[in-house]
């Protein structure tokens, strides 16, 4: 049997394997499995790590995951962000109220003892020193346009794209200046794979996203496959108007949420690079944590057989909180039971 990391490269390769790699991420969900409270996970390495390699081990996973939330770079960056005991982080006021705030923001520095940033990049450490070279291990960082709204405020940095184009751009620049040593940091710690995390990338037209986030993704990939790490585009929502340029960012997979068409998607990137990897995208919600075990096998089997060669498996987003075991275990069994069929 293939470990999780020789699964991954030989699935990337486009060779034949056991089955194919199960990439689900999970953050609330693996919390709650170790009986954690959120406000620890989210600020204790410890418990982050604890928390993903119980689910890899009862969920079949293939991925050590150092993603918990958008606001690492944001508190380092001067930001408070709330942590209530059991939900989701909180950032009540934008760090950038007024664009000339801007002047003042300063990059932090990734390895600060006590920082948010560190967290991660500890995690990772642990993770290294655990399973390294068995498992694959993703660091995280936010996109500069994502990271620009979390400093900005969503609405805010909306309505800058039109209103003050240049100040977003110099905003941008500081956001991928923070991004890539972040980034190298976790490689360095042992992380294989680095996500980024784009998410309001699927608000904007294509024009804006070529603009405004695409170049900064290509530089933050650019660094890190020259360091050696698998990079890992993840858009949340409805990308089907960009597939082809996040094509061109330097990815090496690209997560599709559910709303997107697998094979359409597929059948762009054939014509562009055949080897960039599609992950996903099972409805994390109807088809996961909704779904009965049957429900879900169906929902494998329709994106084992359209997402290609090179398919990587997962829901289109973090899995829901809550979401039935069983249903978790079906996913990974029927992964097996779909390959034995192939």
């Amino acid at each position: 049997m293939l470990t999780s990391a020789e699964r991954l490269a030989a699935r990337l390769r486009g060779e034949s394997v056991d089955r194919v790699p199960n990439m689900t991420l999970v953050m609330q969900f693996a919390a709650d499995h170790i009986q954690a409270p959120l406000a620890r996970y989210y600020q204790d390495y410890h418990t982050l790590c604890e928390a993903n390699f119980k689910t890899a081990e009862l969920f079949g996973l293939d991925l050590l995951d150092a993603i918990s939330d958008p606001y690492r770079e944001t508190a380092d960056f001067g930001a408070v962000i709330v942590f209530p005991d059991d939900s989701l982080p909180l950032c009540h006021t934008p760090r950038l109220q007024d664009p000339s705030d801007l002047a003042g923001l300063i990059a932090p520095d990734p390895l600060k003892p006590g920082s948010r940033m560190r967290d991660r990049v500890d995690a990772i450490r642990l993770f290294h020193e655990r399973a390294g070279g068995q498992m694959p291990i993703q660091g995280w960082v936010e996109g500069a346009l994502a990271e620009a709204a979390d400093l900005r405020g969503v609405s805010n940095l909306l309505y800058d794209l039109y209103d003050r184009p240049e100040w977003v751009e110099e905003l941008l620049e500081r956001c991928t200046e923070t991004a890539i040593p972040f980034a190298l940091a976790q490689i360095e710690a042992g992380a294989t794979i680095i996500g980024l995390g784009d998410a309001i990338a699927s608000q904007v037209n294509p024009a804006a996203y070529r603009q405004f986030a695409l170049p900064y993704e290509q530089r933050i990939f650019e660094a890190v496959r020259k360091a050696g790490a698998i990079p890992r585009l993840h858009i949340c929502g409805n990308t089907s108007r960009i597939v082809k340029e996040m094509a061109q960012s330097g990815t090496r997979i690209i997560d599709l949420d559910w709303m997107v068409d697998l094979a359409a998607a597929r059948a762009q990137l054939d014509t562009i690079d055949p080897s960039i990897a599609l992950c996903g995208n099972i409805d994390p919600v109807a088809a996961l944590h909704g779904a009965s075990p049957e429900q879900v096998y169906a929902a494998v089997r329709k994106c084992y057989e359209t997402g290609g060669d090179n398919w990587l498996a997962a829901p289109g987003c973090e899995v829901p909180r809550h979401t039935p075991a069983e249903n978790m275990r079906a996913f990974s069994d029927a992964l097996v039971v779909e390959n034995r069929q192939h």
